[in-house]
């Protein structure tokens, strides 16, 4: 078995990058400054990039450069910049290839119950990231949990991205993350996707990034985050996928530097107890 991330509870972990590999170029671009600015305040940063997105709103809109030429990106910036990466797993006979490469599979929300999946990446050994989808309540993570400890892995990572849907938007339950917690795992707040508002532009989602900053200091506050997902982009207006809820580039050196004054502060008050 490929081995699992070893995360230290003391630290912030920031899972972060662009939605889709648009280019190599543009993925060393954002990979190398991230990784300048986690180091800067101590955070532990991990790239994530899809190399297909199977699940867009219209069937003419990018998916990107498939398996092969994904993780040959993948593959030269954790080797370029000595950091862990991260990507979405959307079929079973995608995983054992991603796995040579990758640290952390990712299961995306609308195939978070999906049995095969889950333990074909439990079988892995590396740490799998499930995100939750808005139509299953926080405890029923716990099967999702259970599907893939039951292969051996116990690298598990257990994200939200928006509880459930209301009102034309995603609506973010932070008891959930306790309730999620409760299971044992780490947990991730996802801030960019907990804006969308799914298929509001018909062909495309939009989406209110300019909220993303206020969910990731609530989320962090709240005692039950160990890591923040957020999708960033230098001229988000023009990403090729999830353009409505991308932040840009330069905004996240000071939300991150936010995120990590709330995490110590956090630990503060947890010793205080």
């Amino acid at each position: 078995m490929n081995p699992a991330l070893s995360m230290d509870p003391n630290r912030l972990f920031v899972i972060a990058g662009p939605c889709v590999i648009e280019s190599r170029d543009l993925c060393l671009r954002i990979a190398e400054y991230l990784k300048s600015v986690c180091d800067k305040l101590g955070v532990v940063y991990i790239f994530k990039a899809s190399f297909d997105k199977a699940n867009r709103s219209s069937s003419s809109s990018f998916r990107g450069p498939g398996l092969e030429g994904g993780l040959a990106v993948l593959s030269e910036i954790r080797n370029t910049f000595g950091i862990a990466v991260l990507t979405d797993i959307h079929e079973t006979g995608q995983v054992e290839t991603a796995a040579t490469v990758v640290d952390v599979l990712q299961v995306p929300a609308f195939l978070a119950r999906q049995t095969d999946l889950l333990q074909a990446c439990g079988r892995t050994g590396r740490t799998v990231n499930v995100k939750k989808g808005q139509f299953m309540s926080p405890q029923e993570m716990g099967n999702v949990v259970e599907k893939i400890r039951a292969t051996g892995n116990h690298s598990v990572w257990l994200c939200e991205r928006g509880t459930f849907f209301g009102y034309n938007r995603l609506v973010n339950d932070f008891t959930g993350l306790a309730e999620m917690k409760r299971l044992g795992c780490p947990v991730v707040f996802d801030i960019t996707h907990s804006t969308q508002m799914p298929a509001a532009q018909g062909h495309q989602s939009g989406g209110n990034p300019q909220y993303s900053p206020l969910l990731a200091r609530a989320a962090i506050a709240s005692g039950c985050v160990d890591g923040l997902f957020l999708e960033c982009h230098p001229d988000p207006k023009n990403a090729k996928s999830d353009a409505a809820t991308m932040l840009d580039l330069d905004t996240v050196p000071t939300l991150l530097n936010q995120s990590v004054e709330i995490f110590h502060l956090r630990h503060r008050w947890e010793k205080l107890l």
